[in-house]
């Protein structure tokens, strides 16, 4: 049982300082660490291992009211080998990046994966992101490929820092779950994908192809990277380009768009229910 009264109680102490400053892109390029917040992010985390075996949760500041509620997560980080600080609410507060902080914050290494790790493993179904900047999107992007059980996700050079902890905190744990490369030009990332097979989509509300006709020809099975754009402009043209086909999610009622999550989830299920009727999809090859 813990303690009734917290350990740390001093947001200015070295312990402190040393993880609020992870909510900055350059201090977590620098320490190669990110946050994450809430039960079910310190869960994942506290579960993960990376490629070498070593724990990725490497430290956990808890109030003493959710060290309480949360018995379990407590035990794995303990049992990970994390350091774990039982802190006041101050501290944690200190520490968060949401306004209504849920008493659990974890300090985590990095995850992503090599690029040509992502290659060698062929995988099936992919997203791209490409020119997304908004944190939020990102991580429910990766919330959804997670989801429709995409084997990889790819954050080019001109997206935002998939550690971001508005990104965190939306991929709901999908951070944990799934290989991400970062920082590939888009043109390597195509070059790469169509060389080990992969066939490349850009959705885009513009394109000159229905995903309902994709569907309807059979075309869908095999191989897939979709490459989804910017929120606000979508894909550039030279970006579009490179892609196989530029395919559309179909409107049929009067509203004048999706937003970029709901499309990447409408495309990525789509992909992965034809890739199950073929026999290729990730979440049937593991049930």
């Amino acid at each position: 049982m813990p303690p009734v009264s917290p350990e740390l109680i001093s947001p200015r102490s070295a312990r402190v300082s040393a993880a609020r400053r992870l909510a900055k892109r350059n201090f977590r390029g620098k320490d190669r660490l990110f946050l994450a917040e809430g039960p079910q992010a310190v869960r994942e985390g506290a579960g993960h291992r990376g490629a070498d075996g070593s724990a990725t949760l490497v430290e956990l500041f808890a109030t003493v009211e959710a060290a309480e509620r949360y018995p379990d997560i407590v035990g794995e980080a303990r049992a990970a080998g994390a350091r774990v600080h039982l802190a006041s609410e101050e501290v944690v507060a200190e520490i968060s990046t949401t306004v209504t902080p849920q008493g659990l914050v974890g300090v985590c290494r990095f995850l992503d994966t090599p690029f040509e790790e992502i290659l060698a493993a062929r995988p099936r179904l992919v997203a791209v992101l490409a020119h997304v900047r908004d944190p939020g999107n990102a991580g429910t992007v990766l919330r959804c490929a997670d989801a429709a059980g995409a084997e990889a996700v790819i954050l080019t050079d001109a997206s935002v820092d998939l550690y971001n902890p508005k990104a965190v905190r939306a991929s709901v744990g999908s951070h944990f779950h799934l290989p991400v490369a970062v920082g590939v030009p888009v043109e390597r990332a195509v070059a790469g994908l169509k060389e080990a097979g992969v066939r490349i989509l850009a959705a885009d509300g513009a394109g000159d192809r229905d995903l309902d006709e994709e569907l309807d020809k059979g075309t869908m099975g095999t191989p897939t990277a979709w490459v989804f754009g910017n929120e606000a402009w979508g894909l550039p043209e030279e970006t579009r380009a490179l892609a196989d086909a530029v395919v559309r999610v179909p409107i049929h009622g009067r509203a004048e768009s999706l937003n970029l999550a709901t499309a990447a989830a409408v495309c990525l299920y789509a992909s992965a229910r034809a890739q199950r009727a073929s026999g290729g999809c990730r979440s049937v090859t593991e049930s």
